[in-house]
């Protein structure tokens, strides 16, 4: 079965998604007659200019992002004989939900989050679900209608708090854009002899050693976790780890690392311990088949809950 890619484009309604794909399917680099499904989600002002195309097949569908079916989806690719599928999402829906109903064929090339710098923070401020949605899975985000000389911080910081490898670029009223180069500091000390975590930076911490573990080798690391026990690995390991919520409550899960602790049995399941172990770089079966953390315990102790029983970022 040949796969279909597909181009999301995610963001709030009037954030600048319909301009940009218009622009983009205006470019003959982009469009040079492939046969495109352009799948609309969410209308807003701006209406698509098929004149302006340099090649004029392009196959506009408008649907209901909250009840279109796979094989609604599979029959207008196949309707048009797609080449490929530009889809402007609804920005009050879950991107998520959408892809569950995607056809097998159908594999994601790239996302990209549009955002209106001017209602972006009240909108993170009350629909930070809807905000964290997009944001974690895009390659990209574009933040645009900003004044030059804006301050950028706080876009920076909430993109990256939800995305490290997001690429960021900001697009000003005066038609010059800038990609963002600001480092992302680690709020802890990789170099130290022993890498002490506070406990508001567990889910930094465990989102950098999961993503780069080969950073970490046989580095020393001490920590506050809850015990969890491994169901393959009863004997020698237990899962230090935390509670860790990215955008609400509905996303809230446990997030551990396998360590190697020969009195493991006799600690007590979501009980709080203070961990100092080594780290290494390996295959687990947490891991499928990928390198990833795992310790091996100097010492644990029992320890006093942290404030906050759910670590965030």
């Amino acid at each position: 079965m040949q796969q279909i890619p597909v181009y999301a484009f995610t963001g709030f309604l009037d954030s600048g998604k319909t301009k940009f794909i218009q622009e983009t399917l205006e470019d003959p680099r982009f469009n040079a007659g492939e046969r495109t499904l352009l799948l609309v989600f969410e209308e807003g002002e701006e209406e698509y200019d098929f004149s302006a195309y340099p090649h004029q097949n392009v196959y506009l569908e408008v649907l209901d992002q909250e009840t279109v079916t796979t094989k609604e989806l599979q029959a207008l690719a196949k309707k048009c004989k797609a080449q490929r599928v530009v889809a402007e999402l609804n920005g009050m829906q879950l991107v998520g939900d959408l892809y569950t109903r995607f056809p097998s064929e159908w594999v994601l090339a790239q996302e990209v989050m549009f955002a209106d710098s001017t209602t972006f923070i009240a909108y993170n401020a009350n629909m930070r679900n809807l905000v964290m949605d997009k944001l974690v899975g895009a390659q990209m985000v574009v933040f645009n209608r900003l004044e030059k000389g804006q301050d950028t911080l706080p876009f920076h910081k909430i993109a990256r708090a939800a995305n490290r490898r997001i690429d960021i670029l900001y697009d000003y009223t005066d038609g010059t854009t800038d990609f963002d180069d600001l480092e992302d500091p680690l709020p802890f000390d990789i170099n130290a002899p022993v890498i002490d975590i506070k406990d508001e930076d567990y889910a930094l911490w465990y989102r950098d050693v999961t993503e780069e573990p080969q950073k970490y080798q046989d580095k020393k690391i001490r920590f506050k976790a809850q015990v969890a026990m491994l169901r393959r690995e009863k004997n020698g390991m237990f899962a230090p780890g935390r509670f860790v919520m990215t955008c609400c409550v509905d996303d809230i899960q446990f997030c551990g690392v396998p360590c190697k602790y020969a009195d493991s049995a006799q600690l007590e399941s979501r009980s709080w311990v203070m961990v100092e172990a080594t780290v290494s770089a390996e295959k687990h079966p947490l891991y499928q088949g990928e390198l990833g953390p795992v310790l091996t315990a100097i010492s644990v102790e029992k320890a006093e809950p942290a404030k906050e029983e759910v670590a965030t970022f």
